[in-house]
């Protein structure tokens, strides 16, 4: 079985579309080949800034002969019905049989297709990938018609096996196949023949070219944390940042630089921001004050000096862009001690938020009334709530947010702490856009919560106000984020909140009944992903109160964990019984029996027991329902599964005695009243 080598060779491919481009070719050769009957055993796709590199390991030599019947019409059917069967086959009258039936005689297709040659099949697919290749941005060039992220060079496409490897041809607006390839543009300029993947990863790396991206990833950050830890500092973090640079080298090499004396005392996220945006560099932190004072930056090629010209022309643009950096630092600060942070925000009245909820300035106002308001249930001060309120968008007219929006929030702490605010204000500015996903650190500063839960109800409720709701995958303003983070902020902080007045307070015009649902479709996917069943959710859900996310967290988590039990399981059981012969009998009847049941009309023991067992419940569930000590309830509800058991075992309900089949079908409605003060067990499948 031979196996195949393609190489797309061609000018630089942006770093971001490499990843989905491998995949791609992978995705689309191995289905065209299987596709034309070529299996195979393994596949693996690779990238570099200039290549694209698909491996299969143990494709057919060939595809087989297939054989395929067809039946068709009758032999004596209309002319028309047996010519459309012939066009279908590709066939003659002649070379179709006829065969006796029990419906008579019916012509029959016997279609033969040999098997191809992997070398034909390969050329038609990789052709075919080629010409129809999804880059999300494409370009001509010359005079063909061909499309491809960056100017397409030369194709590379070989099968090689044990007796040697042969070119497969491919022939694509001129740019004709071979069995060779270029190593790295500087250090290794030239073309060379490879005999297969093994020769050709070899010969590449002998080149200067490291092959596959993960490989590169780690030895850049091997050698960036070597290089770190030799001057007693350690390398910030950043993944995406590493996948992006490994996307921009061939042949990593990396250098550790010094920032000016002069930069060092900006913001450590700055510095990080604008170094990552605008030259690619990784930052290098003092481990024992948290500043930045080194970069990283990874060249794509080694130079006799070590890297020395490289280093000082990246440090001299470096240099210009802290300077703007600083200026926009400095002159932030400056306007910050003159008019403070609520003199910084006035420029907000004119920027627009939506033209039919008014400016920032008017958001600002909204979020405040409402942060006041959650202030005593959040336990924060309603007026250092207010006060973080009125700040905590200040940043958006800062000309360092301007420059870098992502930093958003962190500028906002360093201006409120500049300005002499304290008492969780400035944490407040820096975390009341949390949390942003389902892994984000959740604030539990009560200042900070009450800020963040008031900017994501402002937006929910304005929003439902004015009709801008998500639809299917459309969601513009990230309203299903900020329905998360309105559940998260109550969960982690346990907090009891009625969110339906919430709503009403943040915008009267908003459906509160509907925006609730949409807030709890969001907690369904949560509490589904802790493992609670979605009947339970229902359960749950059907209960008053059900606008206290945090109530009814904790009252889903409880029922869960009773029905996981076997008195919670038998429990079901018996109050599906009582429940459905409760409500066939009120049909029946055309009456309610709800008026309470007597125990002087218990005639056997285990009714007086039932009735016994209800009121000891009863008397424990009330208590522990007004304490919100579910766990206590659910277990007291679950005490009720024996004596209900022994119930239906000794007791007839619809007795020929009217007055005996009343009073049972009373303490029945008493089970199912009992229950559902707990759940709506009715909802629980199973």
């Amino acid at each position: 079985m031979p196996d195949l080598l393609i190489e797309l060779f061609s000018e630089e491919i942006p770093a971001r579309m490499q990843m989905r481009a491998s995949e791609d070719l992978k995705k689309h050769v191995t289905n065209g080949l299987v596709e034309a009957g070529l299996t195979y055993a393994s596949a693996a796709a690779f990238a570099t800034p200039r290549r694209l590199c698909l491996t299969v390991e143990g494709l057919l030599a060939a595809s087989p002969t297939t054989r395929e019947e067809r039946k068709g019409p009758r032999a004596d059917a209309p002319d028309k019905a047996i010519e459309g069967f012939l066009r279908g086959t590709g066939l003659s009258r002649d070379q179709v049989e006829t065969r006796a039936t029990p419906k008579g005689d019916v012509l029959f297709a016997v279609i033969e297709k040999p098997g191809r040659p992997a070398t034909e099949i390969v050329g038609e697919v990789l052709e075919n990938v080629i010409r129809t290749f999804p880059w999300p941005k494409s370009m001509r060039w010359g005079t063909g018609s061909l499309r491809w992220v960056r100017p397409l060079q030369s194709i590379l496409c070989l099968l090689s096996a044990e007796d040697g490897s042969e070119i497969v041809p491919v022939d694509v607006d001129g740019i004709v196949s071979g069995d060779t390839t270029e190593g790295h543009r500087f250090m290794a300029p030239g073309r060379m023949s490879v005999s297969s993947f093994e020769d050709y990863e070899a010969k590449l790396k002998q080149a200067f070219v490291v092959l596959n991206p993960e490989e590169r990833s780690r030895h850049i950050w091997a050698d960036a944390t070597n290089l770190a830890f030799a001057a007693g500092l350690e390398v910030v973090e950043d993944r995406n940042l590493l996948a992006e640079v490994s996307g921009l080298v061939e042949w990593p090499v990396v250098l550790m630089g010094d920032i000016a004396d002069e930069f060092l005392d900006l913001p450590p996220e700055v510095l990080q921001t604008s170094m990552r945006e605008h030259q690619k560099f990784f930052s290098v932190r003092n481990p024992k004050t948290g500043r930045i004072e080194k970069f990283i930056t990874v060249a794509n090629r080694e130079t006799e000096d070590n890297g020395a010209t490289i280093l000082a022309g990246n440090q001299k643009v470096l240099g210009a862009r802290l300077a703007d950096a600083k200026f926009f630092w400095e002159n932030d600060l400056r306007v910050v001690h003159q008019v403070g942070l609520e003199g910084m925000a006035r420029p907000l009245a004119d920027v627009t938020f939506h033209n039919k909820l008014g400016s920032q300035a008017d958001r600002i106002d909204r979020i405040e009334a409402l942060a006041r308001m959650l202030a005593p249930q959040v336990g924060a001060k309603p007026d250092l709530a207010g006060e973080a309120a009125r700040i905590a968008k200040a940043d958006l007219a800062s000309e360092m947010v301007y420059e870098f929006p992502e930093l958003q929030g962190l500028m906002g702490r360093y201006y409120a702490e500049a300005a002499g605010h304290n008492d969780g204000v400035p944490e407040a500015c820096a975390e009341h856009y949390s949390p942003l996903g389902p892994t984000d650190d959740v604030p539990t500063g009560p200042v900070s919560v009450s800020v963040a839960l008031a900017d994501k109800l402002d937006m929910l409720a304005g929003f439902w106000a004015i009709e801008e709701k998500p639809t299917g995958s459309k969601d513009p303003f990230a309203l299903r984020r900020a329905a998360l983070g309105v559940i998260r902020l109550i969960l982690v902080n346990d907090l009891s909140l009625s969110l339906h007045g919430l709503i009403t307070q943040a915008d009267e015009r908003a459906d509160a009944d509907d925006l609730m649902a949409f807030i709890h479709d969001r907690l369904k996917v949560v509490l589904r992903d802790q493992s609670i069943r979605h009947d339970i959710i229902d359960a749950c859900l059907s209960m008053p109160g059900n606008d206290d996310i945090s109530l009814l967290t904790k009252r889903a988590k409880a029922l869960q964990a009773v029905l996981e039990t076997e008195d919670g399981e038998n429990l079901i059981q018996g109050f599906r019984r009582a429940n459905n012969i409760l409500t066939q009998a009120e049909d029946r009847d055309g009456v309610e029996y709800s008026f309470g049941p007597d125990p002087k009309f218990a005639e056997t023991a285990s009714e007086k027991t039932l009735f016994a067992a209800l009121d000891d419940v009863e008397a424990r569930i009330a208590p522990a329902m007004t304490a919100q000590d579910f766990p206590a309830a659910m277990a007291a509800m679950a005490d009720l599964r024996a004596p209900i058991d022994a119930f239906f075992t000794d007791v007839q309900v619809n007795s020929e005695n009217e007055t005996l089949r009343r009073n049972r079908l009373n303490l029945l409605h008493r089970i199912r009243s009992t229950c559902s003060s707990v759940a709506d067990l009715s909802r629980i499948e199973g």
